[in-house]
């Protein structure tokens, strides 16, 4: 299939302002030559002191384009931080979109110099997280909002005057999951002279508040791609990726069921991500799929909210690794994460909100791939 035309030609190294050569040689190590087009209206910007407000199509490469300007600045001060001096925080709503920020930003980390990082998620001993903290100190803060609040609220060994860049990543769902307080009594300690991006795959009123509230007069980014006929494609606000074909298949609810059997056979040998209404629905599929003789080959691994976070680390970390196989999976996976070659996307139950659809569907056709997405309606919804 023909690749889609999400790199733009700019490559990283002729960027302006130019980047480090460490940061270009990391870059070129992870395999990443040409920006994506949100990667090339973003870095500069933040790079020559401005902040942003960038809404961005799921899958368009958004990571990079704030760990890259974050380590930038901090390459750029005159001397090495104190260990307990904060320059930069990087907010993301879920455990597992901040263990996959903190991650790919690694190998950029280490090109910094006498600068840490650490990462603070729920799910970990808040103690234990404290003690590391008071004794260590940290530099750079990756992590939900609700544990950054909490250990910002209890430690005032950390100082924050110096900050240099706050990174809002996933705007939306931090509001939309009730982190309103938290982000607000986060950005309420930090100085008002400090780089600020907010990233959002789609535009609410809240959005624009937290805009308002947290930014100086910020270039509002709206990444526009160009589709295979030329054409200027724009993906603002809720679209869904470029490379993205979409479906939808009429189920008599009586039938619904076998209808995803045959679907799931018929597509033997991709890698497949369903995504079901609830966590009893997950857990009930995970048993039955397996037991199908004509899926013996497709290894089906389970995903929700429920489960505890080791379990739901090691699903994501068996499915990611996999060539092809099956996702059975809540919500819990509709944003964020950054599963490497699906395949195909299915929507068994449709979600209610339209912007959990083009979330799901992101899954796939992610950067400059292709892929598939299909939706079950029952004929009442048509």
């Amino acid at each position: 299939a023909a690749r889609k035309r999400a790199l733009t030609e700019q490559q990283f190294s002729e960027l302006t302002p130019v980047l480090s050569p460490e940061v270009v040689e990391a870059l070129d190590r992870g395999g990443f030559r040409r920006c994506t087009p949100v990667q090339a209206a973003t870095i500069p910007l933040l790079l020559t002191h401005k902040d942003v407000a960038v809404d961005a199509a799921t899958g368009s490469g958004k990571t990079l384009a704030f760990v890259v300007p974050v380590v930038e600045m901090l390459r750029r001060l005159p001397s090495p931080p104190k260990p307990h001096q904060v320059l930069a925080i990087i907010i993301s709503p879920t455990r597992e979109l901040s263990s996959q920020i903190y991650n790919v930003a690694q190998p950029f980390f280490a090109t910094l110099k006498g600068v840490s990082s650490i990462l603070l998620v729920g799910g970990l001993d808040i103690q234990v997280e404290l003690k590391k903290v008071e004794e260590e100190g940290a530099n750079i803060l990756v992590g939900t909002p609700g544990k950054l609040f909490d250990i910002m609220e209890r430690l005032d060994t950390l100082e924050y005057k110096h900050l240099e860049i706050l990174i809002l990543d996933e705007a939306d769902r931090l509001l939309d999951m009730g982190f309103q307080k938290q982000v607000t009594s986060i950005i309420s300690k930090l100085p008002k002279l400090r780089r600020t991006g907010l990233f959002s795959a789609t535009q609410t009123e809240a959005v624009e508040e937290l805009a308002k509230a947290g930014l100086r007069n910020p270039v509002r980014v709206q990444v526009k791609t160009e589709a295979k006929d030329g054409a200027q494609q724009d993906l603002g606000p809720s679209k869904t990726p470029l490379g993205l074909r979409l479906e939808y298949m009429i189920c008599e609810p009586a039938k619904k069921s076998s209808q995803l059997v045959d679907f799931l056979v018929q597509n033997t040998g991709k890698k497949i991500m369903v995504y079901f209404a609830t966590c009893a629905c997950v857990d009930y599929w995970s048993v039955v799929l397996p037991m199908l003789n004509l899926l013996k080959g497709s290894p089906v691994i389970a995903y929700h909210g429920k489960m505890k976070q080791g379990p739901r680390e090691k699903a994501l970390a068996s499915f990611s690794a996999l060539s092809s196989g099956i996702l059975v999976c809540t919500d819990v996976a509709a944003r964020g994460l950054d599963i490497p070659h699906v395949d195909l996307i299915v929507q068994y139950d449709p979600p209610q909100d339209p912007n959990v659809f083009v979330h799901r569907a992101g899954r796939t056709a992610r950067y400059d791939q292709e892929g598939d997405a299909i939706v079950f309606l029952l004929p009442t919804v048509m």
